[in-house]
């Protein structure tokens, strides 16, 4: 593992790779065995987040208890393959390509007119599917990929890559998922491409979000954990109207982050409070 304790592309904010790592792989061990399984799914996509999550659970478990599933449509990029089999090669992962094509294509072809975000929508849940399916199969849990900057931009898709048993990453800013691919010793070309949901060629998150992650990690920070007001954290010299949008858009997209509402009726007990309140206290919660 390289030490980047003291690195200078660490912001003061950001968890040191070596702490987030531990903390990371202990929490895949203790869902998986608070689920009882022993076994995990990832799709493996090629990108750094992907990537860093096969690369924690292969460091809480071991290689033999995951299986990697490459999950490409017809437009995915070669070099997307390239890199997911790179990085299940560094990590010793088993890896199997299932095409999506013709399940997407089968769906899409009763929508001509269906704009991009909805075909890149249709792609991902159909991954989803099939990463599902193959838990169950084995009888594993599908391990989330997803990173805090894509969350609380609602850079994602419900039922899609937003999907999963457990998610290691939900917590670490995208500035943080880089640290760490740096600190595993992944594949260089995994770490320092541009990130993309690779739904159409040169298409990049950052053009889409209209900022790079840098950027939008240092306000989203400092807006969120911090708790500063807009007008304080672009006093830090960030545009005001770009840290506007960055707050409406978090507050816009808090639904994606939360579980479905559910109508309450009196007398009926939150069954997951219950089993949480009894697992705390009999010293059994997470930790």
């Amino acid at each position: 593992m390289t030490d980047s304790t003291h690195d200078p592309a660490r912001p003061a904010w950001a968890f040191a790779p070596a702490a987030a790592a531990d903390r990371c792989t202990a929490f895949i061990r203790d869902a998986l065995a608070a689920a009882g399984k022993e076994r995990l799914v990832v799709g493996l996509s090629g990108g750094i987040d992907s990537a860093v999550a096969a690369g924690l659970a292969v460091r809480a478990l071991g290689a033999d208890r995951i299986q990697g599933l490459l999950l490409p449509y017809a437009t995915s990029s070669e070099a997307s393959r390239t890199d997911a089999l790179a990085v299940a090669g560094a990590l010793d992962l088993a890896a199997e390509t299932v095409e999506i094509t013709p399940m997407a294509d089968a769906f899409l072809a009763a929508m001509p007119d269906a704009d991009p975000v909805r075909c890149g929508n249709v792609m991902a849940r159909c991954r989803m599917v099939v990463l599902y399916d193959r838990s169950a199969a084995d009888d594993a849990l599908v391990l989330g990929t997803g990173n805090r900057t894509e969350a609380l931009l609602g850079y994602t898709t419900l039922h899609g890559d937003a999907a999963c048993a457990l998610n290691p990453l939900g917590h670490l800013y995208k500035t943080e998922v880089r640290l760490l691919a740096r600190w595993l010793d992944l594949p260089e070309a995994v770490s320092t491409k541009a990130p993309s949901a690779d739904l159409w060629e040169g298409q990049t998150d950052e053009d889409d979000l209209g900022v790079t992650y840098t950027e939008a990690d240092e306000i989203l920070h400092a807006l969120v954990d911090d708790g500063l007001a807009p007008n304080q954290v672009s006093a830090r010299g960030h545009d005001p109207a770009l840290v506007a949008r960055l707050a409406g858009r978090t507050a816009a997209m808090a639904f994606k982050r939360v579980a479905p509402p559910v109508a309450v009726f009196p007398g009926r007990r939150d069954p997951d409070a219950a089993l949480s309140a009894g697992a705390a206290a009999a010293g059994e919660g997470f930790h």
